[in-house]
């Protein structure tokens, strides 16, 4: 690189949305900023990095281009101006007593802020300066807020307005006396989004320009963190990452703060003047990398924020990605980081076994996903693997294999319980729009105050299984939200919160790779039978399920996101049938004892009878299998239980034999052994 390559990437100059202000000031009169507004940036002063406000932003651009004054208006304040040496011109177009001052570091509020109706004139007067040409910019803070509703104007909201939209067409650039440059004396709009102020306005006259603010990307988190790890390890007097945080006064202030007046130097950097990065040791090298990497998509301010935290709690700087996890989730027990997790997964190996039967590899490879989500290996490989999930599975493979039961024992070995596991039924998700379900309908719509399903539970409880139960029923903007979650990490409802998903493991199940449906016929067909090689079966689900979402849904970027985290569920063979009645036998046996305090037994025959009954067709697997328990056991028991009349307490009911009728209708003969009698 030559010496003026590294010159340009050492220099350190305004955000690229005030460079675009700033290089279109002689050809626009307005502009509209929206976005992240609110935020604290970065710019140079005297050759550091240094952080300050919009406003502060704002007046070091203009003044660097001979303007004399930047007047802020928002609709509680009225109007206020800096410098306050200029606080007599700008009076002389406003009139006296309508504009704010600072005394002493306190604002003196001008008589009384102006109705919008009273706006009009001395914003055209701002903007003309018609009483002597003085080169002025008017913010307008708080832009959002001025009309109550931009979709329903008022006849003195839509004048105002109106006005202004004339006003940027009719107003003429101004001379500077000294530079002779012709500059307009911009109107500059704060607001939240584009559509926050009427459409008309903001895209109704080549002389309003919408400039968004982005959030701050890994370079200015990088800056920040930089500066502030910096003057921590200078105020502890060593540059190791020993150095505690300790409570401390407001961070490096704004360069423009209320109460500030007069000249100060400007934010620009001189031409090729490289900023003066502090030289950090090692460790703390790694503690600004993991700082900045940890904050994304966390506003600049938000960072300042995470570090008041840490110096509350006297965390050391290498613990500042837990400060900016405790920021995002609001807790900051962990239960991941607890030893008792990855002892769980240990033992939970067998738990899960003894749920899922007949699933070997389908077990180890989502137990593997478990481990890898315990020490916070996910996406490991990726050199920013951001925020996304703990853990990321899609079960797929016949139906009634354990996919759903698996899940639900993932949830209660990670997070003790099945009701840590958050199901949501894809089939009540396939119609278009049903994606507002999940994250909230957007302003305006029914339900808006309710927010979403999806990200208000998450919100709640960060520490969840998320099942997707048949993902391959959900409408493509669903599948639109997944995407964002498996990359991101987080998603946005409808009123503008924010959900992280990184403490998640997020399970998809789904039926496809099975069947194939008949181009010719619309029918439906199964491509894989019972008894297949599970190498062949595995290797046609996964080319079947890559096939759907790539050339049916049109959604190939949502099989890259699931990677390697595809399990495929075999078939259920004879022997694990057996297994699977024989633990749905003494689950109804334990619902008996436990409701009605009988005990069931079931003779050899008769035993014999229902597991051929009930194992006879393994195309549904253990879910056909309870579906045949509950018509030759379960309703026949039932009803021969309520013919019996009152039978005791600590009875023991023995079904002697099962008989079918012509009809169907299966009858148990049952022998009932009662209690003695006390």
């Amino acid at each position: 690189m030559t010496t003026a390559g590294r010159e340009r990437q050492n220099r350190r100059r305004l955000p690229p949305f005030a460079e675009e202000l700033d290089g279109t000031l002689a050809v626009h009169s307005q502009f509209v900023l929206h976005g992240n507004v609110r935020d604290d940036y970065l710019v140079v002063h005297r050759g550091q990095d240094r952080t300050t406000d919009m406003a502060g932003l704002l007046w070091h651009l203009l003044r660097a281009r001979g303007y004399e004054a930047l007047v802020r208006y928002d609709a509680v304040d009225g109007f206020t101006v800096h410098p306050g040496s200029a606080l007599p011109d700008v009076e002389r177009l406003l009139g006296r007593g309508r504009v704010g001052r600072f005394h002493h570091g306190r604002l003196v509020r001008a008589d009384r802020a102006p109705r919008i109706d009273e706006l009009g004139p001395l914003l055209r007067a701002l903007a003309t300066g018609i009483e002597a040409p003085q080169r002025l910019a008017l913010l307008i803070d708080y832009a959002a807020r001025l009309a109550t509703d931009v979709n329903r104007l008022s006849d003195a909201e839509r004048d105002f307005f109106l006005g202004c939209l004339k006003l940027a067409d009719e107003v003429r650039p101004l001379t500077h006396h000294r530079t002779g440059r012709s500059l307009y004396n911009p109107v500059v709009w704060l607001a939240d989004g584009e559509r926050d102020l009427p459409t008309w306005l903001v895209s109704g006259s080549d002389r309003i320009r919408t400039i968004g603010v982005p959030l701050p990307d890994l370079e200015e988190r990088g800056r920040l963190a930089r500066l502030r790890i910096a003057a921590v390890a200078e105020a502890a007097g060593t540059e190791s990452a020993g150095p505690v945080l300790a409570p401390a006064r407001e961070p490096l202030p704004p360069l423009l703060r209320k109460g500030a007046s007069g000249p100060t130097a400007p934010v620009n950097a001189p031409e090729g003047t490289p900023v003066n990065a502090p030289a950090l040791a090692p460790e703390l090298e790694r503690a600004v990398d993991g700082f900045a990497r940890a904050a994304d998509g966390l506003t600049l301010r938000a960072m300042r924020e995470c570090e008041r935290l840490a110096a509350d709690r006297a965390w050391p700087l290498t613990r500042m990605p837990d400060a900016v996890r405790v920021y995002r989730l609001g807790v900051e027990n962990n239960p991941w980081r607890r030893g008792h997790v990855r002892q769980r997964i240990r033992e939970g190996e067998a738990f899960i076994r003894s749920r899922v039967k007949g699933q070997e590899p389908a077990v180890v490879k989502a137990t593997d996903i478990l481990k890898r989500a315990a020490l916070g290996l996910s996406g490991a490989q990726a050199a920013n693997p951001g925020h996304r999930p703990r853990g990321v599975l899609f079960f797929a493979g016949p139906t009634g294999t354990g996919k759903t039961e698996l899940a639900k024992s993932v949830a209660t070995v990670l997070f003790g319980g099945p009701e840590s596991c958050l199901r949501f039924d894809m089939s009540e998700f396939s119609a278009p729009h049903s994606a507002d379900r999940l994250v909230g309908a957007p302003p305006g719509y029914v339900g808006y105050e309710a927010g979403g399903e999806l990200t208000s539970a998450v919100r709640t409880d960060p520490f969840r299984v998320i099942l997707f139960d048949e993902i391959e029923k959900a409408d493509k903007g669903v599948l639109d939200k997944f995407l964002q979650v498996l990359e991101d990490g987080r998603l946005t409802d409808g009123q503008g919160i924010t959900t992280h998903f990184s403490e998640c493991v997020i399970i998809f199940t789904s039926n496809l790779g099975v069947l194939a449906e008949d181009p010719t016929t619309g029918l439906k067909r199964r491509v894989v039978e019972p008894g297949t090689p599970y190498e062949e079966l595995a290797a046609t689900v996964h080319a079947n399920v890559e096939r759907h979402f790539t050339e049916v849904v049109g959604r190939p970027e949502l099989m890259n996101r699931l990677g390697g985290n595809v399990v495929v569920f075999d078939f259920i063979g004879p022997e694990v049938a057996r297994t699977i009645f024989d633990l749905q036998i003494a689950n109804i046996a334990a619902r008996l004892r436990d409701d009605q305090r009988l005990r069931l037994r079931l003779d050899a025959d008769a035993r014999d009878h229902l597991a051929k009954r009930c194992t006879a067709r393994l195309e549904n697997g253990g879910r056909g299998i309870g579906n045949e328990l509950e018509t030759t056991l379960v309703n026949p028991l039932a009803r021969a239980l309520f013919d019996a009349g009152d039978v005791p307490e600590h009875s023991v009911v023995t079904v002697a034999s099962v008989a079918e009728g012509p009809d169907g209708t299966v009858r148990l003969r049952l022998d009932i052994e009662r209690p003695p009698a006390s």
